[in-house]
């Protein structure tokens, strides 16, 4: 299928020509309902792609996604952990030119290309090489993609494999003054990249953020203040009074890519406070010193 719709606040669902029957999305989302755009200049250009494993909100402004959502369970990460994994990226020919990277927009870019669902979600081949599809794809640096990054799918996967299911919703932040850009299609370089995670067990929900930076440092927040920051809703279904608190969160430990860096307080400081950043995540970092 190939017929798209791009319009405010209309979203249609598609399937790749490699998958035999039409995937549904609403698995992938608690309560049935997806992330919403509270934005509604966000919401233009927008559709939602459904795949096995995993659901994406794709941005024509992005050229990826403003969301990726997934429903993660003990028993399908069993089986991806028993699953070889593979790393073929490749452009997601389910959207027009307008609306999609390419791989040579990320060469010689001097980011990496960072996953929002991660392929050790994934139970089974077929959907693992889902995830390197570019609408899952955006630009991270190196510490944060293969550090602290790292950590937080770890926690989460961990934290879904005690509970036994979780619903994870993940994205990236964009300064509203200034983007930085690579490739021909100018694909934007997040400032930040979220996981909001909503565990129907216990009924908690939290968000970590992660600067998307030489040095990245995560903090966890309420999803209440994740929306309001990005305007995105991760769990529209969830009532509000189970969004302004965060539930435990599972740590985050340090992959060895970023014990290799020198991090140290004076850089990590500089970082924060930033313009670009600072811009762009100034209610958070407020948030973070109280």
């Amino acid at each position: 299928m190939r017929s798209l719709l791009l319009a405010a606040g209309v979203v249609v669902c598609v399937s790749t020509p490699a998958v035999a029957q039409t995937v549904s999305c609403a698995g992938q989302f608690f309560g049935g309902q997806p992330p919403a755009v509270v934005d509604e200049a966000l919401r233009i250009g927008t559709v939602m792609l459904c795949n096995h494993g995993y659901a994406v909100l794709a941005s024509e402004h992005t050229k990826g996604a403003l969301w990726a959502a997934e429903y993660l369970s003990e028993e399908n990460l069993e089986v991806a952990e028993r699953t070889p994994r593979s790393s073929r990226f490749y452009p997601d020919a389910r959207l027009p030119d307008t609306m999609r990277a390419e791989l040579y927009d990320f060469r010689s870019s001097g980011y990496d290309r960072g996953h929002l669902v991660p392929s050790g979600d994934e139970a089974g081949l077929s959907w693992q090489a889902e995830t390197y599809a570019l609408s899952n794809i955006v630009p991270q640096t190196a510490e944060l993609n293969r550090g602290a990054w790292v950590g937080v799918e770890s926690a989460v996967r961990g934290l879904a494999d005690r509970d036994g299911e979780l619903y994870v919703v993940t994205g990236p932040g964009y300064d509203p003054d200034r983007t930085d850009t690579v490739g021909p299609h100018r694909i934007p370089v997040p400032a930040i990249t979220w996981k909001a995670i909503y565990d129907p067990v216990t009924e908690g929900s939290g968000a970590y953020v992660c600067l998307n930076t030489s040095s990245p440092q995560c903090r966890v927040i309420t999803v209440a203040l994740l929306t309001h920051l990005v305007r995105i809703d991760p769990f529209p279904a969830v009532p509000a009074g189970g969004k302004d608190h965060i539930m435990q969160m599972p740590p985050i430990e340090a992959g060895p890519y970023t014990l290799e860096r020198e991090a140290g307080g004076e850089k990590m400081l500089r970082e924060w406070a930033a313009p670009k950043v600072r811009r762009a995540l100034a209610e958070l970092v407020r948030s973070l010193g109280r």
